[in-house]
């Protein structure tokens, strides 16, 4: 029996490491439900050259023990050449792992989650990058060519409209295995998820009506044209839940960190001193012995002082963390536009002295004396009279 267990457990492990290892990425959460399926949207437009698409996901919060949808989104590469493997939710054989995504040379295992708009469930085939350049599928991406001109068009088959779910393994979950190509590009080098990208899943998860509880599987923000753009022009609502929509099952038992405390029937324990009713003053002491009374309510007053003290000081103190975080959240959002604006500004820089380059060498070719026995340029032959 012993063996028996301990062989469970080195198999738990051992799916544990090959799905951390093959996707390279954090193991953030272990959940004993499974997330909802994706749900059907359209894709924004594409804002810009140099933005690739980031598809949606559910992520899980455990201060709710709820998953909560973070919109798909286009996204500045955090350098040229560089694709995004997508995270996805797996089901380990006790608990389901969220593994992050990435950003590297190549597109690696992403669960065989079909995700659309290029993601197939396999590789990417939504765009290339040629040069510092990126080119993107007509065929799956929402693209204006009258502003966009490196595209190309190759069908794709995906079959989003048939297959919606979120994860990989598990009962109902999807059967996928990495490829050779899968294990090369989990030994690539890998950038994590740009500040952009934080910023955007955290304002998703600070959105209640992106909770699966609250919007049933149908988030009303699906998709956005920029990260955290979640309130402006090209913001994309799912047209339906991917599938039936089932609620947590209960947590009476062997809960995982969100616990009982989460759930809505339990009282949850206030988070800061500003929360916490002020004590009420303990009643005078009666044991018969003034001379003893008076001691001991001497004792209650100091204690009472000192809690009050404590009460207010560590309000105070929480008051200046958060302060302090929402100055560094507005820094972080400052130096993610700040960053997104200089890869822009590089991008056209790029893109103006190639065409500049191209112009020149265009009008040398034009200008180049002719050659013996041919009339120069725009020269008129003498007509015959």
């Amino acid at each position: 029996m012993r063996s028996f267990h301990l062989a469970r457990l080195l198999l738990i492990a051992f799916l544990v490491l090959i799905t951390a290892g093959i996707s390279s990425a954090q193991v953030e959460f272990a959940i004993s439900f499974g997330p909802p399926p994706l749900p059907i949207y359209e894709q924004p437009p594409l804002p810009a050259e140099g933005y690739i698409w980031v598809p949606g996901y559910w992520a899980f919060d455990y201060d709710y023990d709820d998953y909560y949808w973070v919109p798909g989104t286009w996204v500045l590469a955090p350098e040229p050449g560089y694709l995004w493997t997508p995270g996805y939710w797996a089901w380990n054989g006790d608990r389901f792992f969220f593994n992050e995504g990435y950003w590297g040379p190549r597109v690696g295992f992403y669960g065989g989650i079909p995700y659309g708009f290029g993601y197939p469930g396999e590789g990417y085939e939504g765009g290339r990058w040629e040069g510092e350049r990126f080119f993107y599928n007509r065929a799956v991406n929402n693209v204006n060519v009258t502003d966009i001109h490196n595209v190309y068009n190759t069908t794709v088959v995906e079959n989003t409209t048939v297959n919606r779910i979120s994860y990989v393994g598990g009962e109902g979950g999807i059967t996928a295995r990495p490829t050779p190509q899968d294990e090369i590009a989990a030994r690539d080098r890998h950038v994590p998820p740009v500040a952009a990208q934080t910023q955007h899943r955290q304002a998703a998860r600070g959105n209640p009506q992106l909770r699966a509880s609250v919007n049933r599987g149908k988030p009303p923000v699906a998709a956005t044209p920029r990260p955290g753009a979640f309130n402006e022009h090209g913001v994309v609502a799912a047209r339906q839940a991917g599938g039936a929509y089932h609620p947590a099952p209960s947590r009476a038992n062997n809960e995982p960190r969100g616990g009982s405390a989460s759930r809505p029937d339990v009282p949850r324990p206030p988070a800061h001193a500003v929360d916490v009713q002020p004590h009420q003053r303990p009643a005078p002491p009666n044991t018969g012995n003034a001379q003893l009374d008076q001691k001991y309510q001497q004792q209650q007053e100091k204690l009472y002082a000192k809690q009050q003290q404590e009460h207010q000081k560590l309000a105070q103190q929480q008051e200046r963390d958060h302060q302090h975080m929402q100055q560094e959240q507005a820094r972080q959002a400052n130096q993610a536009r700040q960053q997104e604006m200089e890869q822009r500004h590089q991008q056209q820089t790029q893109h103006m002295e190639q065409r500049h380059t191209a112009q020149q060498q265009h009008m040398q070719q034009r200008q180049q004396p002719p050659s013996h026995g041919q009339p120069p340029p725009n020269h008129e032959e003498p007509r015959p009279h």
